[in-house]
């Protein structure tokens, strides 16, 4: 084979493995520049401006959020084939931090989070970074990412002293948590319930005991934090382990 005609081809291979990885969806935004309407939400963080995330998240509809397991995932986005487009404005990444629900009265080609379309409901500073604003709604590519953390990932512990709720954040990697074990200094490995978005609960009482961790990721990376609490945690504190996955 000609090697100029290799070298084409080869390209072409490469090219279109990296389109590969790209899907199609559309995006719009909620809430003002300050991004007030975008905290708390679906997948149980808080503040996400005091938890890290900032204004760079997204609720993702149902196609996309998966019962809430793909909060704490991260998303590349440009901006694609709309005259709403901002001319080189590049690629956004933004994190799942709530859900877009689905609305199901008329009219229904107007309710982009409805199933089975793939959308981003994103706060109006990433979507004015790729577009217009006054576009309202445009079609985008995206693909999942590495999500960049500072830090350790953190443990916010709410609940009783009979029902222990673990809020699990700042995670890196790819950012999903699928599993959660807790143990305290005195007790065996002991498997959490997700009870909603990120937030994994137990009935077993762990109180006066330094509490130790175990989580795995979507992509099955699993990472133990010894001791992320001392005996004397209580409710409504948060602990950062002095480790994060990647």
């Amino acid at each position: 084979m000609n090697p100029m005609i290799f070298v084409v081809v080869l390209l072409a291979i490469l090219v279109s493995v990296a389109d590969a990885e790209w899907d199609d969806a559309h995006a719009t935004f909620y809430g003002d520049i300050n991004g007030g309407e975008t905290m708390q939400g679906a997948c149980g963080y808080g503040d996400l401006i005091q938890q890290g995330y900032g204004l760079e998240t997204a609720a993702l509809s149902t196609a996309l959020f998966n019962n809430g397991q793909t909060c704490g995932a991260c998303f590349q986005l440009v901006c694609a084939n709309s005259r709403w487009c901002k001319p080189n404005a590049g690629s956004i990444r933004v994190t799942a931090t709530n859900f877009c629900p689905p609305n199901y009265s008329p009219p229904l080609n107007t309710r982009w989070c409805n199933p089975p379309n793939k959308h981003f409901d994103l706060s109006m500073k990433m979507f004015t970074s790729i577009a217009e604003y006054s576009g309202g709604i445009v079609p985008v590519k995206f693909r999942r990412v590495k999500c960049p953390k500072r830090g350790g990932v953190r443990f916010e512990i709410k609940g009783n002293p009979y029902f222990i709720m673990v809020l699990v954040y700042n995670v890196g990697g790819v950012g999903d948590v699928t599993s959660v074990a807790i143990k305290g200094h005195n007790s065996n490995w002991i498997p959490m319930q997700r009870n909603w978005g990120q937030n994994w609960n137990t009935g077993v009482g762990l109180v006066g005991q330094r509490l130790s961790f175990v989580v795995q990721t979507s992509d099955g990376k699993s990472m133990t934090f010894f001791d992320v609490a001392s005996e004397n945690w209580g409710f409504g504190q948060t602990f950062e382990a002095r480790l994060n996955i990647h």
